[in-house]
């Protein structure tokens, strides 16, 4: 059996050269989920200690995020049912749930990084992330006018970056165009390159309220068998412009986040997702594990070699930090 030299032991200075990865609070982007109405701040059944918030509940929470070290947001809007339609036209307007949602943040903390998730599933009468044909399939080519304009409307209201999670092909290439069009080429793309099919997305559909009304996402998510397809859709977004890739979701995914890490050099994100986070939150509440799973789990997704974690443990995670 190996064993490490004595003197790497008792050298301190040693040690710390070969210290293994740490986690700092500046990589976390913590997820927020913006609901119509007034006076709202309710927990999520399924994500404990996650909130639906209206926006004039927004002030203390953003102080809160603020004063615990995250200096990024990723905002999920949720409109009235009756709002919804089969072209997701609240997704694009200008006085929509999200783009008031970044007007508010913005006067709360100008300095804030607001990013903002574009996809069509929150606002379809569907709940698919497209616009669909007459036979109940999603028009890939039709859909990409419609991101478009959502991610305009976005950086018209302050966005600092979009982030698409649609998993249409060609989408990078239709924001980049539309947003520099309308004069935000400042405006950075997080793409959603490496999307799977995942079971692990149920709390969040019910956060979200975006479960789709009939059939599945198969067709236009990713299989999970598949690894190998993570280097191609990487590959073509890193030649449509995107800025930053993502792979959703992280822990059963540690693997491929590694892959996409060894062959691109854009900065690499990972969403550490809802199905993690409750399982996870779970087992700490029903005394199987301590917390201390929750930094683990989450630190094997930056050595696997994520410089940017989308984790709903952000505020958990940055008072660990603080405490350490």
């Amino acid at each position: 059996m190996l064993r490490r030299p004595r003197r790497l032991r008792a050298n301190k200075a040693i040690r710390n050269l070969v210290r293994e990865t740490k986690l700092n609070v500046e990589d976390f982007i913590y997820p927020l989920f913006i609901v119509e109405g007034e006076n709202i701040k309710r927990e999520i059944s399924s994500l404990p200690d996650v909130y639906h918030f209206s926006i004039d509940m927004l002030e203390d929470e953003i102080k809160e995020i603020k004063e615990l070290g995250i200096e990024h947001v990723i905002l999920f809007g949720i409109p009235h049912d009756h709002e919804k339609d089969a072209c997701g036209s609240e997704g694009y307007n200008d006085n929509g749930i999200v783009q008031r949602a970044i007007r508010k943040i913005k006067e709360i903390d100008a300095d804030m990084n607001v990013i903002t998730d574009v996809c069509m599933c929150e606002y379809t009468s569907h709940g698919h992330c497209g616009i669909l044909t007459d036979g109940g399939y999603v028009d890939n080519d039709k859909t990409l006018e419609y991101l478009a304009k959502i991610a305009v409307s976005h950086a018209k209201a302050g966005a600092d970056m979009v982030a698409p999670s649609d998993m249409m092909d060609g989408r990078i290439k239709a924001l980049r165009e539309g947003l520099d069009k309308e004069g935000y080429e400042h405006i950075g793309i997080m793409s959603y390159s490496v999307k799977y099919a995942s079971t692990f997305y149920g709390p969040f559909r019910e956060a979200a309220n975006s479960a789709p009304s009939f059939g599945d996402r198969k067709t236009y998510q990713m299989d999970p068998a598949n690894s190998d397809e993570a280097l191609i859709e990487s590959e073509l977004d890193v030649l449509e412009g995107a800025d930053i890739l993502m792979v959703k979701p992280a822990l059963s995914y540690l693997d491929v986040i590694r892959r996409v890490k060894d062959n691109y050099d854009l900065p690499l994100a990972a969403y550490n997702v809802s199905g993690e986070y409750a399982m996870l939150k779970s087992a700490v509440k029903n005394g199987i594990l301590s917390e201390g799973a929750i930094y683990e789990s989450v630190m094997s997704i930056k050595r696997a070699g994520a410089d940017i974690i989308i984790t709903y443990f952000a505020k958990d995670l940055a008072k660990m930090i603080k405490d350490m």
